[in-house]
């Protein structure tokens, strides 16, 4: 192709024929196909740039005193990409002088002819420009230079090279803690059997019990847990289904109920539990409608009550919660007939704990009838406070409830008062085991939690499957 016809070309692909400038003599067909070239390569970003010999050393073989530039250097990490994949082929004799000129030298490179022979079909000087990767503009992924933290600094002069320094281990950060089991005061709560046999039944509950899509209101929770701290103590009650329910898929026939009736130092709480014979029908509607029924009574009764106790009225007390309780029993009586159920079977034993909320009277109240029990911890030592029914009282006309009891007492600092229902009460008086047990697990200075106290109501003994319901308080 002639000099005109390459001009003619150059003007129709790529400037206007009429306004084109006059062309230059030396401007040949091949120069401008360098340069085309340089246009359409796909140049990678911005990097520190290689060195390349000085003006001078140009040879024909690689000069021995020079490094190597096709050959991997040890001292670049392996996240540091060499110059040449998918690089411009002008760049590197552009960043030799770059960098020579950062030497003090102002001399530009000779020209390279590009259409030396080399790997690639490329070679600019002595440099041979290494294979391009499959990684290009056209479809495939490119090898992303590393961030610059990682990125060595451009040297600014030429250097012997260093000896290689050994790589730091890094140091894993320390993996973290595992959260604690145990409870907060170091003991993990557990549910364990006193004495050399373990019980019938499992420790942890069974089936549910069948529940009435009708009377979905009436589900009982296999557990209740309750606590409070005011004034000078600390309560804590908790009502747990016995092993054998558990273990036949029937409901807890047990009953909590706390509440606090009236505000400042006037307030009462009330603690009522109630627990009835498994093997009765209506054991629990009884239990419930009698903790409901002396509650009520209580609350409505609440100022009265809080004056008397303050006082120290003690027969007033005795009198006004006997005949609370004696009006309690009767509705059950009266509720028993409508069910056309004998009262044995619709009966339930009841025990009440009054606490009054003012720091500065301690007197603690306790009432019931039935079975139960109610036990103090002193100095380390259980005393019983219901040993057996009171010689003082006519003999019960209703053969399940063994007479009204009726205590009240000033509770010293250090003491622990223990409130049950028979499923309790039984093992604690018949077992010796078992009040060792809880002495030794309540003789630390602080009450339980919650967890605590809960695993402490069942520490189990073999023999003793029946509901537990029961209610501490720690006086400070």
């Amino acid at each position: 192709m002639s000099q005109q016809g390459a001009e003619d070309w150059w003007q129709k692909l790529y400037e206007d024929p009429e306004a084109g400038p006059e062309p230059d003599p030396g401007d040949t067909l091949d120069h401008r196909f360098r340069s085309a070239a340089v246009v359409v390569t796909d140049a990678p970003p911005a990097r520190p740039p290689e060195p390349v010999p000085l003006p001078g050393q140009r040879q024909s073989a690689p000069d021995p005193a020079l490094p190597d530039l096709t050959a991997p250097d040890p001292k670049v990490p392996p996240t540091r990409r060499p110059a040449g994949p998918g690089a411009d082929p002008d760049r590197g004799p552009a960043a030799g002088a770059d960098q020579r000129a950062g030497e003090g030298s102002a001399v530009p490179a000779p020209p390279s002819d590009p259409r030396r022979a080399g790997p690639t079909g490329y070679a600019l000087g002595d440099v041979t420009v290494p294979p391009e990767p499959p990684a290009s503009r056209w479809g495939t992924p490119r090898v992303q230079d590393p961030p610059a933290a990682e990125r060595e600094p451009e040297p600014q002069t030429r250097q012997e090279p260093q000896p290689e320094r050994a790589e730091q281990p890094q140091t894993p950060a320390p993996a973290p803690a595992p959260a604690p089991e145990s409870a907060p005061d170091g003991r993990r709560p557990e549910v364990r059997h006193l004495g050399d046999r373990a019980p019938t039944y499992a420790a942890e509950p069974g089936s549910l019990p069948v529940a009435d899509p009708a009377d979905l209101d009436r589900q009982i929770p296999d557990t209740v847990l309750e606590g409070a701290r005011h004034g000078t103590y600390t309560l804590r009650a908790a009502s747990v289904r016995g092993d054998s329910a558990r273990y036949r898929g029937e409901a807890r026939r047990d009953f909590l109920l706390t509440a606090r009736f009236g505000t400042g130092d006037d307030a009462l709480v009330l603690v009522a539990l109630a627990g009835g014979d498994r093997a009765a029908p209506g054991a629990r509607e009884a239990a419930a409608e009698v903790c409901h029924g002396v509650a009520s009574a209580i609350g409505r009764s609440q100022e009265r009550l809080a004056a008397d106790i303050r006082s120290g009225r003690r027969d007033a007390l005795r009198s006004g919660l006997q005949r609370l309780t004696d009006r309690g029993y009767g509705r059950l009586r009266a509720r028993a007939a409508e069910l056309g159920l004998a009262e044995e079977d619709y009966t339930a034993g009841l025990r009440g704990l009054l606490l009054p909320v003012d720091p500065q009277c301690r007197t603690r109240v306790c009432f019931g009838t039935g079975a139960g029990g109610l036990f103090r911890l002193r100095a380390g030592q259980w005393q019983d406070l219901e040993p057996g029914p009171d010689p003082r009282e006519p003999a019960a006309e209703d053969p399940a409830d063994g007479g009204f009891r009726f205590r009240a007492s000033v509770a010293r600092p250090g003491d622990t008062l223990l409130l049950c229902s028979g499923g309790l009460a039984d093992p604690m008086r018949e077992e010796a085991l078992l009040p060792a047990a809880l002495a030794a697990r309540w003789a630390e200075p602080e009450p339980p939690g919650l967890a605590a106290f809960l695993a402490d109501t069942q520490l189990r003994v073999k023999g003793y499957a029946d509901d537990r319901t029961a209610a501490a308080v720690w006086e400070a």
